[in-house]
């Protein structure tokens, strides 16, 4: 009934038992990550999805915390929210992961970032699953993500929704992620080959890059915070391997310190 509630196709037990075992252990790369979530039943009921899909990682990023202790008895959910991670920052909560993707209802904002509907986004990230850990961001239920929660996404999905209610409710937005994600039954034949940079790593290089553009005096007239989400989803958008990234720190921390040695003679 849940199934055809939310407008999905009604599949007997067997059925959706049998799609879920091919994807299963995928999945347990997939971090679902809830930002600035305030209702314990929306939190309940997106942990019940994941508990229907097979998907056990959830992370909460600044939860209203009165709501998310209410949340952590949700009937059915029990395992998911007992092992949930809580963290203080986007940048936190997604620093193990290689693709970050965040989910939006487009409304009348002007975004920096692709924006793929949802069948074409899945595909996308079930091919990163095998390899590498994926976030996947939801936003509160009266704000959605801000722009600077984007910062953090390589790239944005959408749920396709009629025009006249485009917004979802976050539990329901949930289970329909995750059941794109698993409807088809079929994982790639091969995991991608290159093995791109963790979310950490970009967000060091984003931190070193940000000393130097200071440092050179280029952040002196321009908002910092500006700055900041700007050149993240710059460094973002070059899609860094691992090695690569571990060339760029290096380059840039060499720069920085040849920048700060020649202020320091100058003094």
């Amino acid at each position: 009934m849940f199934l055809a509630a939310i407008g999905l196709p009604l599949l007997g037990a067997s059925t959706i038992e049998y799609a879920l075992l091919p994807l299963l252990p995928a999945l347990d790369r997939l971090r679902v990550v809830l930002v600035a979530t305030r209702n314990p039943l929306n939190i309940g009921a997106a942990a019940r999805a994941m508990s229907n899909f097979g998907c056990s990682h959830l992370r909460v990023v600044n939860p209203f915390d009165a709501a998310f202790r209410q949340a952590r008895s949700a009937v059915g959910a029990a395992d998911v929210l007992a092992a949930a991670e809580q963290y203080d920052s986007v940048a936190e909560a997604v620093g193990d992961c290689t693709l970050v993707v965040g989910t939006t209802a487009v409304r009348d904002r002007h975004l920096q970032h692709p924006v793929r509907r949802l069948e074409n986004g899945a595909r996308l990230i079930r091919k990163r699953l095998p390899s590498s850990p994926v976030a996947l961001l939801f936003g509160s239920e009266k704000f959605g993500l801000s722009n600077r929660d984007f910062s953090h996404c390589h790239w944005l999905m959408r749920i396709p929704t009629g025009e006249g209610n485009i917004s979802m409710n976050l539990g329901q937005a949930v289970a329909v992620c995750l059941y794109e994600l698993v409807r088809d039954g079929k994982s790639p034949r091969q995991p991608e080959k290159r093995k791109r940079a963790a979310a950490c790593d970009v967000e060091l290089i984003t931190t070193i890059l940000g000393g130097v553009l200071r440092t050179s005096g280029y952040m002196h007239s321009r908002p910092p915070a500006y700055v900041e989400e700007k050149v993240r989803r710059l460094v973002r958008r070059l899609n860094l391997e691992s090695q690569d990234a571990k060339v760029w720190l290096g380059m840039l921390r060499q720069i920085l310190w040849k920048q700060k040695s020649a202020q320091d003679q100058k003094e």
